[in-house]
């Protein structure tokens, strides 16, 4: 028998809401542009085909709460999203009410220089998400607001019936790519309105009949 070299790190957990179980988080995967006004605001147009990318378990920050501003940016910005949990044979396990994090101007630099520009999306605590609600509980979701305040004040609204790409199309487009697994995690894009955040904001994202999520940037 082997021995690991090291402990490993404990596996990123989220809690499932009404009951005692976690869910185990395994892959993170986002929607680019996927509201057409985001689209837009970002210098596209129309329905493309959606494009994805990828945040480590370890970027998750579970219920959200105080968030270290990430180093080597000085223009964070807020993206509040619906987010899919996947559990056996790709059904829908939950949802949850998450943001994806990015250092714009790590992206738009690696972006001009024709790079791939993960460091602008990957850093610790760059995926604050919620408790998660089992599916059964949320009687639809092709519908409903998606907002967040900094501070009080409204930076982003919408409804989920804007998406370009619905959540049953994501997951089938997706898994034309590879194989969805148990515990992976859909971030399914963003309203328009995303922006920067500073130290001492506090951000309050919600998606209706799913939750509410709170961060504080220290």
């Amino acid at each position: 028998m082997t021995l690991p070299a090291f402990t490993p790190p404990a596996p990123m957990t989220l809690p499932i809401r009404g009951g005692d179980r976690h869910f185990p988080v395994g892959r993170l995967f986002c929607v680019g542009r996927n509201y057409a006004a985001h689209a837009r605001e970002m210098g596209s147009s129309g329905r493309e085909p959606p494009f994805f990318f990828m945040k480590p378990a370890s970027a998750v920050l579970p219920l959200g709460g105080d968030l270290a501003y990430p180093p080597l940016t000085a223009d964070l910005h807020h993206e509040v999203e619906l987010v899919v949990a996947l559990g056996e044979g790709a059904a829908i396990f939950g949802y949850g009410v998450g943001l994806d994090l990015t250092r714009r101007d790590l992206q738009g630099a690696a972006k001009k220089e024709g790079k791939p520009w993960d460091m602008g999306k990957v850093f610790d605590h760059a995926a604050p998400v919620s408790a998660l609600v089992p599916a059964s509980q949320v009687p639809g979701i092709d519908k409903g607001r998606i907002a967040l305040s900094v501070n009080g004040e409204m930076r982003q609204e919408g409804d989920l019936s804007e998406m370009i790409w619905t959540v049953p199309e994501i997951i089938t487009e997706l898994s034309r790519y590879l194989t969805l697994l148990p515990g992976d995690l859909i971030f399914t894009g963003t309203p328009s309105g995303v922006g920067p955040i500073q130290r001492g904001d506090r951000l309050d994202g919600m998606v209706e009949g799913v939750g509410e999520l709170s961060v504080r940037v220290v």
